[in-house]
């Protein structure tokens, strides 16, 4: 299969530099699954998993919440607000999170805390998924 070259960081730091067949990541519209030759494109990215199979056919999976995709001449940059691999996500911590948000959302709370607290649940859900 044809491949291209993905970047992906963070301000943490570089997570990926090299050959990639294809990346699926959420954007603010749904998935979007890049392969090579694809046409330029920039989107915002939403929250969810991406999977990332690079040139030895290998896919892993990560966590990745808010930033943005780039394509252009075959060089595909993803830069996020979050991003983890599954393998590094404590799921016993994204747990309790997922107890904290939800706790909060039984509250009555003013509608800014209230897009807070679903903002959290649904990143502590995203990583308890990508992390099992």
């Amino acid at each position: 299969m044809s491949v291209f070259h993905l970047k992906i960081v963070t301000a943490d730091g570089e997570f990926f530099d090299g050959e990639a067949e294809r990346v699926l990541v959420r954007t603010i519209d749904g998935d979007v699954c890049i392969l090579a030759k694809h046409i330029p494109y920039l989107t915002a990215l939403g929250m969810g998993e991406c999977r990332v199979t690079g040139s030895d056919g290998e896919t892993r999976r990560a966590a990745c919440m808010g930033g943005m995709l780039s394509v252009m001449d075959n060089d595909v940059n993803l830069i996020a607000t979050t991003f983890e691999w599954a393998e590094d996500i404590d799921v016993s911590r994204a747990e309790r999170a997922r107890q904290r948000a939800e706790a909060l959302l039984q509250r009555h709370l003013h509608e800014r805390d209230l897009e807070l607290a679903q903002a959290k649940l649904k990143r502590a859900l995203t990583r308890i998924q990508v992390g099992k």
